[in-house]
């Protein structure tokens, strides 16, 4: 039986990270991604990449609108390895630390947390006032995983894309997958 993992892109910039994902777990063929993209998301797509919408979908097995909240992801019953929101919005988050289930992804979000399933949020935003602090908190009190995209610089990255794949390969290993695309720690370099 394939892995379902969903992912949900939401209106937050760096909506690469999301596009990367689906990449990435496209490449494992145990793998079944089922994704969301947010209305918000589709202008961010637009204005921070040159990917077209439909190439986009084609990297998911299946696709959901992110008002579809009939959908099998919307249930427990949907078998998922877990579900990462790459980037996450504040807005998305806010939905996710009030259990505000409006549409697919939050509601999605949501029974991950119901079924102790991993969800990792990739929140996006800077600098955060307390109100973004205590909606992490709350959401991590709730089961979430809180894993801002920040980059690593022991790897010493000399690209945006090795940036983003190190994240995403951490973000895969935190799901049980691995997604062999970041410098592992190899301990400290002494001379």
């Amino acid at each position: 039986m394939n892995r379902r993992v969903i992912v949900a892109i939401s209106g937050a910039s760096g909506a690469m990270y999301g596009i990367r994902l689906l990449e990435i777990l496209r490449t494992d063929p145990e793998v079944e991604t089922h994704l969301v993209v947010s209305a918000a998301a589709r202008l961010t797509i637009a204005q921070e990449t040159d990917w077209e919408m439909d190439d986009i979908l084609s990297l998911a097995d299946v696709v959901y609108a992110p008002d579809d909240v009939g959908a099998p992801i919307a249930s427990g019953s949907c078998v998922v390895a877990g579900m990462v929101v790459a980037p996450c919005s504040i807005k998305t988050l806010s939905a996710v630390a009030n259990s505000y289930s409006a549409d697919l992804i939050s509601r999605a979000a949501d029974v991950q947390l119901k079924e102790g399933r991993p969800l990792l949020l990739l929140v996006r935003e800077t600098p955060l006032h307390a109100g973004h602090l205590r909606l992490m908190t709350q959401a991590a009190e709730l089961g979430a995983i809180i894993m801002p995209p920040v980059p690593n610089w022991y790897a010493r990255p000399a690209t945006v894309d090795e940036i983003i794949n190190h994240t995403l390969g951490r973000a895969l290993l935190r799901l049980g997958l691995d997604g062999e695309t970041y410098h592992r720690w190899q301990g400290s370099r002494t001379k």
